[in-house]
């Protein structure tokens, strides 16, 4: 059992160095880890394929139109301009709030249905229109939109990272992750903004060239209308919720419509309406578009679904069993791992995945094997993908060249910002999931 346990430990350095040190794509590192891991442990070699094809399979079939259906309703959203839609009404209602306060909301809310790096580049025209009104200093901004955005990202389905935890963990009900995700979300993105509003007194405002008034109306001008761009982001909710809500008494169509792909599925459906705001670019292409976007994060998710089958075959927890772990800080392991993965080879999404693939034969032994036990640990994973966000994380790249950082100050900024953001959720979930065991 303890050599199972260092064969397993050689093979999460070995995803560390294999996508950090070496480039290789995180797909193939996964597979190669988990064949290693098989031969070490003693499955038979006959035995390994089917395996492997059926840790694939069962994580592909819970989560693949999951992630295809949020997909394409991030890139019709970002296609049509509904982004900036949603973008513009925040800012509107919100215009007596700081600056940066108003620009990690935006963040908050554009980050659930679209990627935090597509994301950011969409409303980093939109942030400079604001640091020119406001006369806040655009590196205030830039990290209040970074963190705005990268909080959601790892915390709120129908993002990838949350999706497939929820999978590899077998957590039946993503409604109750999304609350507790959106809740803790919405938390963590009012910490980056706070830490925004420091920077915004230590740093000096310098003129942006894009002008805000101009801007404003020419985005009003060509954008869909507001309804339409959030409600493909809100139907999913509404659905999911009324299974939820009406228990084991909702009709037939209710527990249809409330399952998770089923509610995707709708609110694609009504993403379509804003495609005759999509000009020069065919629906065809769109969804293309989409399929390869979703591709290589199902690729990566099914196998780690792989891995988890192979984890669970170690039966580790039988050796943990000998180590006396207080079940009050059981919530501790799944953030150090996902850190410690996030920090070393810098993709939240391949460290939300292997963790969760990790941890689950974890579970009973951590106290989390309940629902609401597997959302805890998922947000605790989640917030140990966010710490900390630098040079080896694609988008540390994307916030420091498109918000006009240099590598130093985007590590004074961006970086500390992920780094209190992380260590602030660890802390709310320590506090939640303890007084969660005593109710």
């Amino acid at each position: 059992m303890l050599i199972g346990l260092l064969v397993l430990l050689t093979c999460i350095i070995w995803i560390i160095i294999g996508t950090s040190y070496f480039k290789i794509h995180p797909f193939l590192v996964l597979l190669s880890a988990s064949i290693f891991l098989a031969i070490f442990i003693g499955i038979p070699i006959n035995q390994i394929g089917p395996i492997l094809g059926k840790g694939f399979g069962k994580t592909f079939e819970s989560i693949g139109l999951l992630i295809i259906f949020g997909t394409i309703i991030g890139v019709i959203l970002e296609k049509s301009n509904g982004t900036h839609t949603i973008a513009l009404k925040i800012l509107k209602l919100l215009f007596i709030l700081p600056a940066p306060f108003i620009v990690s909301l935006i963040g908050y809310i554009v980050s659930i249905p679209v990627f935090c790096d597509s994301a950011f580049i969409i409303l980093n025209s939109l942030n400079k229109s604001i640091s020119n009104q406001t006369k806040t200093p655009i590196v205030s901004l830039t990290v209040a939109l970074s963190t705005g955005l990268f909080a959601p990202h790892v915390l709120i389905p129908p993002t990838p990272g949350p999706l497939a935890a929820a999978a590899n963990l077998e957590l039946e009900s993503l409604f109750l992750l999304i609350i507790f995700g959106g809740v803790i979300g919405l938390i963590l993105v009012l910490v980056g903004a706070t830490f925004s509003y420091y920077l915004s007194k230590k740093y000096t405002y310098k003129t942006n060239k894009i002008n805000f008034e101009n801007n404003l109306e020419n985005n009003l001008e060509n954008n869909p209308p507001f309804l339409p761009s959030i409600i493909p982001i809100i139907i999913p909710i509404i659905f999911m919720s009324l299974g939820t809500i009406g228990g084991d008494m909702t009709s037939e169509l209710i527990q249809f419509i409330s399952q998770p792909s089923i509610a995707l599925l709708f609110g694609m459906i009504s993403s379509f309406y804003l495609l005759k705001y999509i000009k020069n670019i065919s629906f065809y292409k769109i969804i293309e578009k989409s399929i390869i976007i979703a591709a290589p994060i199902l690729l990566i998710t099914s196998i780690g679904g792989s891995i988890g089958l192979i984890v669970e075959s170690l039966n580790i927890k039988t050796l943990v069993k000998s180590f006396e772990i207080n079940s009050n800080f059981g919530i501790l392991i799944p953030f150090i791992i996902a850190s410690v993965m996030k920090s070393a080879q810098g993709s939240s999404t391949v460290s939300i995945i292997t963790t969760s693939a990790i941890i689950f034969p974890l579970l009973p032994l951590l106290q989390l094997d309940s629902e609401i036990g597997k959302v805890w640990a998922i947000l605790s994973l989640g917030c140990g993908s966010m710490t900390v966000s630098h040079v080896n994380d694609s988008y540390f790249w994307v916030v420091s060249q498109f918000g006009q950082l240099d590598v130093k100050t985007a590590y004074k900024t961006h970086t500390l910002g992920t780094l209190i953001q992380g260590l602030s959720g660890l802390i709310l979930i320590l506090i939640g999931f303890n007084i969660w065991k005593i109710l």
